[in-house]
């Protein structure tokens, strides 16, 4: 039974909001509204589509959502449905940055970062053996996790080169199977030509806008944005590094600090973490040009990040069954998804480093071979484990219960 319009927004609105907790409890969330609850998708055809959405670059989850949608009521529906998940995060996302750029700089607010900081190097161990149980099943993916790891660590390598190379690796010796029931039909070629269209042309058009008002700072933002949603294979969590680099070395728009604290509160809000690149852009933009050019950012960056994943899924769509049965293409997305591993355990490393090694003024530190280590983020990190491994907690309690615990430790010390 196909939903209406106004059931299908209704459900879709519910998912955004409720969707908390990162590509695992979306689409879980996703699975029991659409499977489980309403039965409007078929749970071999929801997987499936699960599958095809995590061969694509940027957020499986809002690509999964979008594609149900076009499922289920075509065009219309998957652009209901991407906009539902991703709009209550973007609004949370604005309300936080512009609390952030008044008051981020306080004491008070930088010590219970500590906190959430801490939280999150559980959240990314945790992400980092979740997806190396499901991507490293031999010996040739666990080795291109490890060579892509040390060319990122070691040698400074940029991501988009190793994903090439992986992807490379990954064609060349990996051996996977097609969809057991994949079918082959070749759909018509004319029902994707308006997308081929319209979608490139919507895409480029605010970045050929800023730069023909001589815009640069704008076109920049256009430009790099537009670029990660290309090369964002594996997540928001194996971009950020590259995006890390880029932003605070080759841009100079916000600093080590200020990206950490952007995962920290992209953490926070529902939606697809990848939301991390709009709180980039606003801070970015209000530090180049105020409120009137942080806006502008902002919006240009979220555009430039999904509007290429309607691209992906609404051209691609009547293909995924097609895209199923080739297993070589299946191949060299597998090498990716090892490669993504590598990255993410690099990521892993940096953020512990810039959590426990970087306390703010004042808070309490002890020596470990002359290291001056963060106590209150050792002593958060452990309440972390407990509230998200052994009572099993959700996200954004255990990142506020660690906040409140730094701000209370470091008044009692």
């Amino acid at each position: 039974m196909k939903p209406t319009l106004a059931e299908l927004t209704r459900v879709f609105f519910r998912i955004g909001v409720l969707s908390f907790g990162g590509p695992a409890a979306q689409i879980a969330l996703m699975h029991k509204e659409l499977v489980e609850k309403t039965a409007w998708i078929k749970d071999k055809d929801f997987l499936g589509a699960l599958s095809f959405c995590m061969l694509l670059p940027g957020p499986e989850a809002m690509q999964l959502a979008t594609y149900a949608g076009w499922k289920l009521r075509g065009t219309l529906g998957g652009l209901i449905a991407g906009l539902l998940f991703v709009l209550p995060g973007a609004s949370v996302i604005l309300v936080l940055t512009a609390l952030y750029v008044s008051f981020g700089q306080l004491h008070s607010v930088q010590t219970a970062f500590v906190g959430v900081k801490a939280a999150i190097v559980v959240i990314l161990a945790q992400a980092l053996w979740s997806l190396s149980k499901r991507a490293l099943p031999s010996a040739v993916t666990w080795g291109t996790a490890a060579v892509s790891f040390v060319a990122i660590y070691a040698f400074d390598l940029s991501f988009v080169v190793v994903i090439a190379v992986s992807a490379f690796i990954g064609a060349l010796l990996l051996r996977t199977k097609a969809e057991p029931d994949a079918q082959t039909i070749r759909p018509r070629f004319a029902t994707i030509l308006p997308h081929l269209a319209v979608w490139p042309l919507l895409w480029a058009a605010p970045i050929a806008i800023v730069w023909a008002l001589d815009q640069s700072f704008l076109t920049e933002i256009g430009l790099f944005f537009s670029k990660l949603a290309v090369v964002t294979f594996g997540g928001a969590y194996a971009v950020l590094a590259y995006m890390t680099q880029t932003v605070s070395q080759d841009f100079g728009w916000l600093t080590t600090s200020q990206m950490i604290d952007a995962l920290a509160l992209a953490e926070t809000t529902p939606g697809p973490l990848i939301l991390v690149t709009e709180f980039v852009a606003l801070v970015s933009g209000y530090q180049a040009g105020g409120t009137a050019l942080m806006l502008a950012a902002g919006t240009l960056a979220l555009w430039c990040t999904f509007i290429p994943c309607f691209l992906w899924i609404l051209v691609a769509a009547p293909y995924v069954d097609r895209i199923l049965a080739q297993p070589r293409l299946k191949a060299a997305l597998a090498g990716i998804s090892a490669a993504v591993v590598g990255v993410i355990l690099n990521l892993s490393l940096w953020f512990a480093e810039q959590t426990y090694l970087q306390a703010p003024k004042g808070t309490p530190e002890f020596e470990i071979l002359g290291e001056s280590i963060s106590l209150l983020a050792v002593i958060c990190t452990v309440v972390a484990i407990v509230a998200l491994v052994r009572i099993k907690q959700s996200i954004p309690p255990t990142l506020l219960l660690c906040g409140v615990t730094s701000l209370v430790l470091a008044n009692l010390f």
